[in-house]
């Protein structure tokens, strides 16, 4: 057996990692959105699901929606969770940028 073979490192050699771009998740064009209380200890949030729109963009879209409803919200995995019962108040805020947008169950 030779010793000088290498079992484990932890430099990465020839492998050069791939940079790539987040893509911005692919839909049908249609908003959604929907009141949520599970998992939340019954405190419903309103989500918005399905808005076509970079990482940047979308913190930026849900920023502007916090302010138009006077609360508090985040970004989590591409979908807007913003606190409390807001749904008409977003859906005005989308329709003037031009989204279509349905209310969902919920």
């Amino acid at each position: 057996m030779n010793d000088n073979q290498l079992v484990y490192s932890t430099d990465g050699g020839r492998i050069t990692p791939q940079k790539s771009e987040p893509k911005a998740p692919k839909g049908d064009g249609i908003v959604r959105i929907k009141r949520e209380t599970k998992g939340r200890k019954g405190k419903g949030v309103t989500t918005v699901h399905g808005v076509e729109l970079a990482a940047d963009a979308l913190k930026k879209l849900c920023s502007e929606l916090k302010k138009t409803c006077g609360t508090g919200g985040a970004v989590k995995e591409g979908v807007i969770e913003i606190q409390g019962d807001n749904r008409e108040k977003i859906k005005a805020a989308l329709e003037k940028r031009g989204m279509t947008v349905k209310l969902a169950g919920g």
